[in-house]
């Protein structure tokens, strides 16, 4: 099970914390992402981490203004967004998988399990 939390409504240029914490056993490969979704369109990818190893990848769209981090003991992974634009906006979901391999780690359909989501809206 995952539990996303941290969205809400922010003036551009603002920042938000998002989390998510996952339950169960984890693996070397296992695997945390978010990805987000606006009406209409599909799920685009924004930013994952592997615990083992350590791999992190970001979407260029998040690339110089988020970072994602996460506490392994906690089993929870962190994405910090700076400098939000409206066109941030949109549900972020956190996803997990434990047998992750790094080619794929930006493949939404490679993920086998999914937070339930939070909006983030960047508005003035």
């Amino acid at each position: 099970q995952l539990q996303a939390s941290g969205g809400g409504l922010v003036q551009p240029g603002g920042s938000l914390r998002l989390s998510c914490a996952a339950s169960g056993q984890t693996s070397y490969r296992f695997t945390m992402g978010w990805f987000r979704q606006v009406p209409g369109k599909g799920r685009e990818f924004v930013a994952a981490t592997r615990w083992g190893g350590g791999s992190t990848i970001y979407a260029d769209s998040a690339k110089g203004r988020f970072t994602i981090s996460r506490d392994n003991a906690k089993k929870t992974v962190y994405l910090q967004m700076n400098s939000l634009k409206p066109e941030d906006t949109a549900v972020y979901y956190c996803a997990a998988d434990n047998t992750m391999i790094l080619s794929s780690m930006g493949i939404g359909s490679a993920y086998d399990y999914w937070g339930q989501g939070t909006q983030v809206t960047v508005s003035s």
